[in-house]
Parts: structure tokens; C-alpha cells; sequence
């Protein structure tokens, strides 16, 4: 059994049937204090994502099989926990149950959430495993989606959603030769791709694999725009209050270190359509 749960109890407090879960541990060392919610199943380390989840962050909606950005790194992280990946469980949560307040299925939940404090009332966060770029995403046939370079993107009409980093970053980085067309909106925007007002669409990478998937009949991702204006940061969900939000993050930052989560967001990001555009 892992190291970081050596046992887990459940009470049953009257006709309620609250649980008080209480995690202990002895030698190797401890998952984060003694005082914290412990793990939902004892020997398990019992993770969520959301149903569905999509590509690239989840390949074929089956996250037991580590494919995808976000399947790889929870089994990474559960390794650097000292769990086998036959230790791992899975569940399905929607995206807002999983930062509702209140008792949870799950020890993490990993589905694109970014921090905020007002989130970090009901829920506890990890360190963050990824920090969105900015990408472009093209309606197909069009000669933004063949572009291979900024400079083939330099004469294509170019949307954008008003106040947000995709407009600065498109501003700057592609520095198009033509004013960028701003919408009230991504959705505005969106449609405006699938009228042809528009040849391309410049918003957040996480956005634009789902203008890609969900919203376009022929999208194509055209690549990723390197800025130092970043973006959300994604990091792991967990209860509020969990015995596991130390040892999570300390996992976390080791991957980042040893730049396996590197490795892994250019193995799965980049591979499903969004090399990084020089």
C-alpha cells in the first residue's frame, strides 16, 4: 500500500449518514497532515475528469488508458505518489459539481480547471501542471489553414473576442497587416469564422480545441502563439481541505523539474494539431 494512506475511516454521525473521513500514516511519511479530508477509498487514489472529456486532454473519451495531455499527467503524478496504475481509480464529474462546495467521490479531479479565488473558497487547488497559450484556429480551406509560419498569417482576416489576452497577444506576435476584426465575444466571433467573415480566430488554446471539435465541420488548429502574456493556469482539484493538497503539489513541481510535464504537453498538445508558430 502507498505510503501516504495507511488508513482511512468512516463515521456514520445520526440519521444524516455524514462522513468523517480520517487519514493516518506511519514511517515513510505523511500526505499532507494528519487534520485534512482523507482519501475516498484506502490504497486507491481515486481521480476524476469530465464525461466526456475530449482530446487532447483525454484520447477517446478513456482516461484509464494515461492518452491524453491531462490522462498522462494524473498517472504521473499518482507515480510520483507512489501508486501503481492499477491503484488508480476513475470517476466522472461535470466541470461545476466538481468546484461546488461540499463532500466529493474523488481524491483529484483534473478537467482544465484554472485557479481563482473565489473557487479556492469551496475547493482546494494544486500546484499547476499547465498554463494555456494562445492559438489560432482556422475555418478549413481557407489560406489560414494552411499556414505553417506568423508570416503566412500576417494578410489573413483575423477575429478576435474585445478585452481579452488573445487580442493583445495577436496584436503583437502576428502584427497582421489588415485592422483584427473584435467581436462582443469568442461566440461572436465563432460565427463569424463559420460565415466567412473572418478567416481565422486567435483565443485561448483550450478555446480553440473546442471551436476545432464542437463548433466548426472543418476547423483546423493552426498552431500556438509563444507570448509572455500566458494564460489560466490548470491545475488539479481537490477537496477543500484534503490531506493530499501538499503532496499533490509537491508532485506536481517534481514533474516540472524533471520537465516531464513539458515533455508530455509537447508529446500530447502539439501532436494533436498545435505545434507552436514561429
Amino acid at each position: 500500500m502507498p505510503r501516504q494512506f495507511r488508513c482511512a475511516t468512516a463515521v456514520a454521525v445520526g440519521a444524516a449518514a455524514l462522513l468523517a473521513l480520517s487519514a493516518c500514516s506511519g514511517g515513510g511519511g505523511e500526505a499532507g497532515g494528519d487534520d485534512g479530508v482523507g482519501p475516498v477509498a484506502e490504497g486507491k487514489l481515486t481521480i476524476a475528469t469530465g464525461e466526456p472529456a475530449y482530446a487532447p486532454w483525454v484520447i477517446d473519451d478513456a482516461p484509464e488508458s494515461g492518452e491524453g495531455f491531462e490522462a498522462a499527467v494524473a498517472y504521473a503524478v499518482a507515480e510520483e505518489l507512489g501508486f501503481a496504475k492499477d491503484d488508480v481509480e476513475w470517476v466522472r464529474t461535470s466541470f461545476d459539481a466538481a468546484i461546488a462546495p461540499g463532500p466529493k467521490d474523488f481524491d483529484l479531479n483534473i478537467q482544465q480547471f484554472s485557479v481563482s479565488e473565489e473557487r479556492e473558497r469551496a475547493v482546494d487547488f494544486s500546484a499547476p501542471y499547465y498554463e494555456t497559450t494562445q492559438a489560432v484556429v482556422a475555418a478549413g480551406g481557407t489560406d489560414a489553414a494552411k499556414a505553417t509560419s506568423i508570416a503566412d498569417l500576417k494578410d489573413a482576416a483575423l477575429g478576435v473576442a474585445s478585452g481579452t489576452t488573445s487580442l493583445t497577444v495577436a496584436e503583437d506576435v502576428i502584427a497582421p497587416t489588415t485592422d483584427l476584426q473584435v467581436f462582443n465575444s469568442v461566440d461572436d466571433a465563432v460565427a463569424a469564422l463559420q460565415n466567412g467573415t473572418i478567416d481565422a480566430l486567435v483565443t485561448d488554446l483550450p478555446g480553440a480545441f473546442y471551436v476545432r471539435d464542437a463548433q466548426l465541420d472543418d476547423g483546423v488548429i493552426v498552431g500556438q502563439l509563444d507570448s509572455a502574456e500566458g494564460g489560466d493556469e490548470f491545475a488539479f482539484v481537490l477537496p477543500k481541505d484534503s490531506s493530499l493538497t501538499d503532496e499533490v503539489s509537491d508532485a506536481v513541481e517534481a514533474l516540472r523539474e524533471n520537465g516531464t510535464l513539458d515533455d508530455l504537453a509537447a508529446e500530447w498538445i502539439a501532436d494533436q494539431g498545435a505545434p507552436v508558430l514561429e
